[in-house]
């Protein structure tokens, strides 16, 4: 499945991610062809990965052929297509670092020269701090009255949130909405740093 002279140009990585989420979509939704236009199109990426790890030409070969096959094995455990090509990088430097580490053949390469070729995405600790903080507040807001948990959902996720709607639908006067919003963030942050989730 994957090319034997893997060794063209990398290209513009944000071009390469977008349409590599399209051709994945595309696949998943029964388009054979989009496979093979996937491998073309990210296989170079995957080489320049495995390349890093020190393997010689015929196990970096092998390294990206499991690649693509986990990936056909394990398609339904990518759920967005946009996190496509993470996936995959992140498959391919997995197996070859286990490969280099039996073949004790493993070269440290620096991030420097990795970062270009990969799409950007939070770091695995940025992650779980961010949906520990998010549980965090998610518990704090429960704490409050009904009243204030309906307004501060209102606020948080409307960028341009219609004030006369949500005064009916709270049953409150235009004008107090301001400071009813500022009284029920108070005591939301009350609530995080009694929890001790302020930061």
């Amino acid at each position: 499945m994957t090319d034997a002279s893997p060794e063209g140009a990398v290209g513009d990585g944000t071009a390469r991610w977008e349409r590599a989420a399209a051709l994945f979509a595309d696949w998943r939704a029964g388009d054979a062809r989009a496979m093979d236009d996937l491998v073309r199109l990210m296989t170079p990426v995957l080489w320049h990965v495995v390349r890093a790890y020190g393997l010689e030409r015929t196990l970096a070969e092998d390294v990206v052929q499991s690649t693509w096959l986990a990936l056909v094995r394990s398609q339904e455990s990518v759920a967005d297509p946009k996190a496509i090509s993470g996936w995959l990088t992140v498959t391919a430097r997995r197996e070859a670092w286990r490969v280099a580490k039996q073949h004790r053949a493993a070269t440290a390469t620096s991030d420097e020269v990795l970062e270009p070729l990969l799409p950007h995405q939070a770091s695995t600790e940025s992650q779980v701090a961010d949906a520990d903080e998010a549980a965090r507040l998610w518990a704090a807001l429960e704490t409050l009255t009904e009243r204030c948990q309906r307004l501060l959902r209102v606020v948080a996720f409307d960028d341009r949130p219609d004030y006369a709607s949500i005064a009916a639908d709270l049953e409150m006067p235009i004008g107090s909405i301001g400071p009813t919003r500022q009284r029920c963030l108070a005591k939301l942050r009350t609530a995080l740093v009694d929890a001790g989730g302020a930061r």
